[in-house]
């Protein structure tokens, strides 16, 4: 039976001089599509191939729906301005509203997965979204948005937050980082989501230093190690791993607030990816979750764990 290994610290190197930003935004013309190959590659012998092909297709359509589609409304200067002034975010999620962009992106994403193999419940799904009227699309992107997805309708919010992903990236990559500040434990700040994982990566200048992942727009944040991402806590931070299974993805366990984000070391492997490894080690989740730690990230396509 397959066990976790035993907590470690994970070991931080001496002598690289690291000076990263705070923030890096995302590139959404390349993102989904990196997403995509990872995925396919990630299913080759996978217990999970059929659901980590369906959302590389998923990836692949966040992908090609961007070809043509209108700007996003960029946020106005005032807005940015107020929210470095108070340490909020600059894309406020409860004051989302939909623009052409959205509109757009929204039609498009649920005409090309019809494309999609898929079973048929969520075939079905993708019917309810796309026959949903104005309210319940409403409630579709509410529950998204504020991290309220009710357990009955799991399916029908994995498209809506792919479309939601796609839009808020874009709104994202037009910021500028340099204008970002930290606005609270745990919370991205372009859109104070959750962090999906988070990245050691081997950038220039950035060697070994460690980076969260928004699970909504993709903004990368610095963050230091041994840390929990969610509390600040720096008392009980272990790294768990499945004994025998790769090194390079682990869950950075809290024995402060019992949660857990995985880490995954980028430096080792450049082909890591935060949403499609996340996915992927969905063992280590259903292990951790046995011995009481409970997942802290945030991630559209593992929603229900």
């Amino acid at each position: 039976m397959t066990q976790i290994g035993t907590p470690q610290h994970d070991p931080i190197p001496i002598g690289d001089v690291a000076k990263p930003p705070f923030a890096r935004l995302p590139d959404p013309l390349a993102m989904f599509a990196r997403r995509a190959g990872r995925l396919r590659s990630l299913a080759n012998g996978s217990a999970l191939r059929s659901y980590l092909v369906f959302l590389a297709d998923l990836g692949d359509i966040q992908h090609r729906l961007q070809d043509g589609l209108p700007e996003v409304d960029a946020v106005v200067a005032d807005t940015i301005a107020r929210a470095r002034q108070f340490g909020m975010p600059p894309l406020d999620r409860s004051r989302f509203t939909r623009d052409t962009a959205f509109d757009e992106a929204w039609r498009r994403l649920l005409a090309l997965a019809d494309d999609i193999v898929m079973p048929e419940s969520a075939r079905l799904a993708l019917t309810r979204v796309k026959e949903a009227g104005a309210a319940a699309e409403a409630e579709f992107i509410r529950g998204v948005l504020s991290n309220a997805i009710p357990a009955d309708a799991l399916a029908e919010h994995v498209f809506v937050a792919a479309v939601l992903e796609v839009h808020f990236a874009r709104l994202a990559a037009r910021l500028d980082a340099k204008m970002l500040r930290p606005v609270g434990q745990g919370a991205c700040p372009t859109c104070a989501a959750p962090p999906v994982s988070s990245l050691v990566v081997g950038w220039r200048d950035a060697h070994a230093t460690r980076f969260c992942v928004c699970s909504l727009c993709g903004t990368l944040w610095n963050y230091p190690r041994i840390k929990c991402t969610l509390c600040g806590s720096t008392k009980d931070i272990a790294y768990q791993e499945i004994a025998g299974g790769s090194a390079t993805v682990k869950a950075e366990t809290c024995g402060s607030c019992g949660r857990y984000v995985k880490i995954l070391q980028q430096r080792e492997d450049a082909s890591l990816d935060p949403i499609a490894d996340d996915v992927a080690t969905l063992a280590l989740d259903l292990l951790l979750r046995d011995s009481g730690f409970r997942r802290g990230a945030g991630n559209p396509f593992l929603l229900g764990y």
